[in-house]
């Protein structure tokens, strides 16, 4: 096992594992649009069977979560009915599908961490299509491997840490959500950890402990504001923007979509299957907060 096709060229998650895939022994085949497009599925065909890759990590996916309230059909074709294709693909081929998800498929109303076996309970239009292309990879492939992860940031693309550090240096004063609490995940750590999974496959062969869903989370939670003002703290040897951030309410900043109020997770599951633990998200923070400043 070593040409792995990765999905969503250009994004966070793809532009880090390209290096993290690398750094195992791996040939990193990037794909994306506009050449490689889920609504074209002749596209997606042709790539597959050019490259002949030996596993799949489909990082594409539609991830404007206010836009989905409005095109849940097209949120759909891209998070549901690639994967499917996908999964139909791999099957064919007989490799491994690491299909990758978010906490938005829970409700948040928990009140404790979540385990892989809580019933899931999306609340908007993407948390219901990233459920649905979790169901299509699982069912089309019976070599797949979900890996739910959440508040992704990277030092390229659009994220929270480069949004927040663009309107800090604008603004003197800047108003946050503090009531909603989850994982904030470094792109490149969560590429390493991709990458220790494809490993630890490649070592062992694929075994059935390996399908089912995964936690792939930073170690350690807080909320958005808390998140804010690490952020601002992190930038600060760097000459970085330092406003006064005001915690607020979820019904202060109205947005299309409704979030989970608490999206913790247990990584425990990953942990035991594969050997891999991803750092805490202040690490994440660090590494992230370094790569922007090189």
């Amino acid at each position: 096992m070593r040409r792995i096709l990765v999905t969503g060229k250009g994004g966070q998650l793809a532009t880090g594992l390209e290096e993290a895939l690398l750094a195992q022994g791996f040939d990193a085949l990037l794909v994306g649009q506009p050449e490689f497009e889920f609504d074209r599925p002749e596209t997606v065909v042709a790539h597959f069977e050019a490259l002949q890759p030996d596993a799949v990590v489909n990082c594409a996916a539609w991830t404007a979560v206010d836009a989905a309230e409005e095109d849940e059909a097209g949120a759909f074709r891209a998070n549901a009915l690639g994967p499917a294709l996908l999964a139909r693909l791999c099957a064919a081929a007989a490799i491994p599908l690491l299909q990758i998800s978010t906490d938005y498929v829970y409700d948040g109303l928990k009140g404790a961490p979540y385990v892989e076996t809580d019933a899931p309970n999306p609340l908007s239009a993407y948390g219901r299509t990233k459920l649905a292309g979790e169901w299509a990879a699982l069912a089309g492939n019976p070599r797949t491997t979900v890996l739910r992860t959440a508040w992704v940031f990277s030092p390229v693309g659009k994220n929270f840490v480069r949004t927040m550090l663009t309107v800090g240096a604008t603004r003197p004063e800047l108003r946050v959500v503090a009531d909603q609490f989850g994982h904030p995940t470094a792109a490149p750590d969560l590429a390493d950890a991709i990458a220790g999974v494809l490993g630890c496959v490649r070592d062992t062969g694929w075994q059935d402990r390996y399908r089912g869903v995964f936690h792939a989370m930073a170690d350690g939670s807080t909320s958005w504001h808390g998140f804010a003002e690490a952020i601002f703290a992190a930038a600060q040897p760097y000459g970085g923007p330092m406003p006064k951030v005001h915690p607020i309410a979820t019904h202060e900043y109205p947005v299309k979509a409704v979030r989970p109020a608490d999206g913790r997770t247990d990584g425990a599951r990953l942990r035991d299957t594969f050997g891999v633990a991803l750092p805490t998200w202040q690490r994440g923070l660090e590494r992230v907060m370094q790569a922007l400043h090189a």
